[in-house]
């Protein structure tokens, strides 16, 4: 009898549908449903941790300071930046009250319209490009900054206007200060100048706040850190209706520190204007000017033309001529015959040349072609110059001699590529001289393994002639170029430039200050070298055929050495003038550079004349009447 049609259960019915049961649950489930169910808890497990990190962690400022805006207000208050002033004490840049706008997108309207009637009256009242205005909010990264600079440095009608209307909503005044510089375009390379924190400078630097000003470049931004000063920070709360009930100073306001320079602003407003006259009047419109002091390194005066004026940056930024661009610093050029001191050091010192052996300059010279007689490679003097030892061929300039005591010729051993460019890094070419300015480059030293890998051509013997008389592929920095032209006057040692003096805080109290910096010395081994070298750069000056002879006539012993570069394929010629003076005790170096110039080193010599005259009468001996 089944168990469907019993009316009465016994025992054993019972016991064997329970067994049949549990024969039915303990059927096995597949594999991938504990797979499955395992991940789906992981994930959500790792998702759940990732938001506790990235909440907790990762973005705690971020979520903390959005919610502490909705109940509170950040107030703040500009300081100025430090000011900076030369030598003397004489202010080369201060500060004047600003004002700037922001937009602060969480104070507009919710409702669509009237947030739109808001934007398109910002957008009126100060003529910012609405649909840019409206891009730039759906752009902004609010993770870093809950406000959009609008304009800055407003005009006073416009402030006047700001103020007297009613309130905007979202749109905020703040005081401010703005940058202005004794003299613009005279300073600008090496002051620098300052803007807004962009995404790209928080990429370098994370601890900054988007919008603030910093330096971008020069002093300004070197020692920004200096410089900038801290914003005091003043915190308002509100209550559920808006109202403020409370206040209170998060972080004191601390001013900018002053910076001290060793620059002479005399003497660069001397030289610039020197220079830029002599441009004029060539129909040239770059060059620069640098000069130091070659006993410690002290930048006395740095400066390009064309240049720029800081307060109106945004006009200078797509100039094709690059007035931002800080030649002095960061340009490469073939140093020409300023090399031939070092190219005639090196030969002393390595025993290649006697001082007083003489070579025969015809005005070239010719090597033979092992392929083809009939056409040998002729390398050229820029004139000639007939019997000459290393006095006279520095004086004069001889291509020929430098060709021989670099290169070699019949019975005369050169140095070849290898110690010259051992000489070049000895004398600090291809480094960098660490000056206390952002955006410093080095120069360029080829060699024939640099050859053969990007040219696939071989090094040979005429590669060799063209650099030892500064040409080629060979270059170098202007920097680079006088602080080696320094240490031939100083004696051997290499100082590393200074432009910052010392920095003081409001109390005058000096929290960094600069001392000199020996780069090198080389002096034990070059110092008897340096007797012969130094004459002929006296010479240069001081025989009738100097090719530097125009500075005879200043009061006191100059030494110097011009140079003239061919570039563009011979199209162009870059003309240099190095001197330091007095020669028995050097006090000042010069560098002065015309690019694409007219005649060669005959339109730099007068500028670096000027400038020695000026110096020999206003530092040098001031009391005398001349």
């Amino acid at each position: 009898m089944s168990l469907k049609h019993s009316n009465d259960l016994n025992l054993e019915d019972i016991l064997t549908d329970r067994a049949y049961e549990e024969d039915f649950l303990e059927i096995p489930l597949a594999d991938r449903a504990f797979k499955f169910f395992s991940f789906l808890v992981v994930a959500v497990v790792g998702l759940a941790f990732f938001q506790l990190v990235n909440i907790g962690a990762l973005k705690h400022t971020f979520y903390e300071n959005r919610a502490s805006a909705n109940a509170s207000y950040v107030k703040t208050e500009p300081v100025p930046r430090g000011i900076i002033v030369d030598r003397f004490g004489e202010p080369l840049i201060k500060n004047e009250p600003a004002s700037n706008v922001y937009l602060v997108p969480r104070f507009l309207p919710q409702e669509s319209s009237a947030r739109l009637k808001i934007i398109e009256e910002i957008s009126r009242e100060l003529a910012v490009d609405q649909k840019e205005l409206t891009r730039k909010i759906a752009e902004k990264n609010w993770n870093k900054a809950e406000r959009i600079l609008l304009a800055d440095n407003i005009q006073h009608d416009q402030l006047i206007t700001l103020s007297s209307n009613k309130e905007i909503p979202g749109l905020e005044i703040e005081s401010s200060f703005k940058r202005i510089q004794s003299m613009p375009f005279e300073f600008s390379h090496v002051l620098g100048y300052t803007g807004f924190v962009n995404e790209n400078d928080l990429k370098l630097k994370p601890n900054l706040v988007l919008d603030d000003e910093v330096g971008k470049t020069g002093l300004e931004a070197y020692y920004d850190e200096y410089l900038r000063g801290v914003k005091g920070q003043e915190v308002f709360f509100r209550n559920a209706k808006g109202q403020i009930e409370d206040k209170r100073a998060m972080k004191s306001a601390q001013p900018g520190y002053n910076l001290e320079t060793f620059i002479d602003s005399e003497l660069q407003d001397y030289f610039y204007k020197s220079l830029k006259n002599t441009l004029v009047r060539l129909g040239r419109n770059t060059g620069l000017g640098i000069a130091f002091n070659p006993q410690n390194g002290e930048v006395l005066s740095l400066f390009n033309i064309p240049s720029f004026d800081s307060s109106g940056i945004a006009e200078f930024l797509n100039d094709p001529a690059k007035p931002l661009f800080n030649r002095a610093v960061s340009g490469l050029y073939n140093p020409g015959s300023t090399i031939k001191p070092l190219v005639a050091t090196a030969a002393l010192v390595e025993g290649i040349i006697d001082p007083a052996k003489q070579i025969y300059s015809a005005g070239y010279i010719e090597l033979p072609n092992p392929y083809d007689p009939e056409k040998s490679s002729r390398f050229l003097d820029w004139k000639p110059h007939g019997w000459v030892n290393l006095r006279s061929a520095i004086a004069r300039s001889s291509n020929v001699y430098f060709y021989e005591v670099g290169g070699g010729f019949n019975d005369q051993k050169g140095l070849g590529i290898a110690k010259l460019k051992e000489w070049w890094q000895r004398f600090g070419l291809g480094e960098k001289t660490n000056i206390d300015l952002i955006g410093e480059k080095f120069g360029f030293l080829p060699d024939p393994e640099w050859k053969e890998k990007n040219t696939e051509t071989f090094w040979r013997l005429g590669d060799t002639y063209n650099v030892s008389i500064g040409q080629g592929d060979f270059a170098v920095t202007p920097l680079e170029l006088l602080n080696y032209i320094s240490a031939i006057a100083n004696g051997g040692k290499f100082y590393k430039p200074r432009v910052m003096k010392e920095i003081k805080n409001e109390k005058g109290e000096v929290a960094l200050k600069s001392e000199p910096v020996v780069l090198k010395d080389e002096s034990d081994l070059i110092g008897k070298a340096l007797i012969e070298v130094r004459r002929g750069m006296r010479d240069g000056v001081e025989k009738p055929y100097g090719t530097a002879h125009l500075l005879n006539d200043l009061p006191m012993s100059v030494a110097a050495k011009t140079g003239s570069a061919q570039v563009e394929n011979n199209a162009k010629v870059n003309a240099f003038v190095v001197a330091y003076a007095p020669y028995e005790n050097p006090q000042i170096a010069i560098l002065v550079l015309v690019e694409n110039a007219r005649e060669g080193s005959l339109n730099v010599v007068p500028v670096a004349n000027e400038v020695l005259m000026w110096y020999y009468k206003n530092r040098i001996n001031p009391s005398r009447d001349l």
